[in-house]
């Protein structure tokens, strides 16, 4: 880690060292607290060294600094989350709690941030359980640590204790207990204490805030509740780019793909200050590929070029996914071949559109060659593959693929009695399969199965299932 000080101008010039340099590693600066300083020097000298991004340094004067400030402990704890260090994140965390900041609610808050950051929810909890003099700050970070680790009910809990004591919630509140609906599975029960929550934002008056009122739409959206999320969008005094993109989605991924192009277009011709996002031209290709709408998702890609989105992986791996629903291949590859870089949802767009046409050895080539460039497959890649396998009757390869894949992530077999179940399903819920989009010279009854195996609705069901 390089370090960078001038000799002329730090706080102790008589005592820096520096180490000769007898090696290509970069010199780093040896510096000590001047006991003669005071302890407010001494707490910008480490606050300086936070900010720098030298936390090594820091430490070793904070062990030596009998009275460290608040603002000092902010700064090393947001230090320890950017080096991403959970062992010195503990270490700071002892040392402010034997200088008697156990109890300060804002230092707090920022440890509970900093353990979310780190993937330590364990050490989250708990220092929220020992803080006594509990703000709404404090209640936030919580939320907000829980609902990114998927313990939606366990914030919902928590939340109604807040309640419950009387601790008013704040906007911040509000957003983190919506996505706390849609962290978990997506039961009755959580969409009813959605309904809830909405209701207690309107009573208190905080439907006038956007970022709200958009992660409501999105909850029930998710929930599958496209009126309620289509009336809470229109009656949005305020809308944004974000609000647009989450109703967009809405009706895209809840079989509604005419009525997301169709505010798309109201979108660019009703908001001419407002600029489409990738999120949005992502849901738009979703639909134009639902639709096989091959003319308008030419005129979305020309947008995109345009606008400079052709960088943004997600908005690439949709194109090639719309243009092989459209029967165009060669246009998807072409889209593909062009990627600079690509990720495993790119390489799984294109596995996906071979395997959907009945063109199995080229998806396992694909698949070969996804993995012999060090992308490591995802249970989709699995599933995509060995479908493409099954519809063009390659037996002995599916097979094969078949037992290596299973030795790498034993829950293919789980994974393909799961989608075997949800497509019929689907079926008897009177989704019908677009089999047109099919160019494999196949059997009616088999390509209505390929398309049932792909369909865009089932990915969306299968999310909401657990192994």
């Amino acid at each position: 880690m390089w370090v960078f000080q001038s000799p002329k101008t730090t706080l102790l010039p008589s005592r820096s060292t520096f180490s000769p340099r007898t090696s290509l590693k970069p010199p780093v600066c040896s510096i000590a607290l001047n006991p003669t300083a005071s302890t407010a020097d001494n707490n910008k000298l480490i606050q300086s060294l936070c900010k720098q991004g030298n936390l090594g340094q820091a430490l070793k004067l904070l062990s030596h600094e009998p009275n460290p400030t608040q603002h000092t402990y902010e700064l090393l704890l947001l230090s320890c989350t950017h080096q991403n260090s959970l062992l010195d994140a503990q270490h700071v965390h002892r040392h402010l709690l034997e200088n008697g900041f156990d109890q300060d609610p804002f230092l707090a808050t920022k440890l509970i941030n900093m353990y979310s950051f780190l993937d330590s929810i364990d050490n989250a909890r708990k220092v929220f359980d020992k803080t006594r003099n509990r703000t709404i700050y404090v209640y936030n970070a919580l939320f907000r640590a829980l609902s990114l680790v998927g313990h939606g009910e366990e914030v919902l809990d928590t939340y109604r204790r807040m309640n419950s004591i009387g601790i008013p919630s704040d906007r911040f509140s509000y957003t983190y207990v919506l996505k706390a609906c849609v962290a978990s599975d997506c039961l009755v029960s959580l969409l009813n204490k959605g309904k809830e929550i909405h209701a207690h934002i309107l009573r208190h008056g905080y439907d006038g805030y956007v970022h709200i009122m958009t992660t409501l739409v999105d909850m029930y959206a998710k929930f599958g509740c496209v009126s309620n999320a289509s009336c809470v969008f229109n009656q949005m005094p305020v809308k944004n780019v974000v609000s647009w993109s989450a109703m967009i989605a809405c009706y895209a991924k809840n079989g509604k793909a005419f009525e997301a192009l169709e505010l798309f277009r109201e979108l660019m011709l009703e908001t001419q200050d407002l600029c489409p996002n990738s999120v949005t031209m992502v849901s738009v290709l979703q639909a134009c590929a639902a639709l096989a709408a091959l003319e308008q998702g030419r005129l979305i890609h020309g947008y995109i070029l345009r606008k400079g989105l052709d960088s943004i992986l997600p908005v690439i791996s949709a194109l090639v996914t719309m243009y092989a629903r459209c029967g165009k291949l060669e246009l998807g590859q072409r889209v593909f071949d062009h990627m600079d870089r690509r990720d495993v949802v790119s390489w799984n767009s294109l596995i996906s559109s071979y395997g959907v046409h009945g063109f199995g050895k080229k998806a396992i080539g694909i698949f070969e060659e996804m993995t012999y460039n060090g992308v490591e497959p995802s249970p989709i890649s699995f599933v995509s593959v060995l479908g493409a396998c099954s519809h063009a009757g390659l037996v002995d390869e599916g097979k094969m693929l078949f037992k290596s894949m299973h030795e790498v992530n034993p829950q293919m077999e789980q994974l393909h009695a799961l989608l075997v179940k949800l497509s019929s399903e689907l079926k008897e819920e009177g989704y019908v399969p677009q089999t047109k989009v099919v160019l494999y010279d196949l059997k009616p009854v088999e390509k209505e199965r390929i398309v049932l195996g792909h369909s865009e609705k089932l990915a969306v069901a299968f999310r909401t299932y657990q192994l």
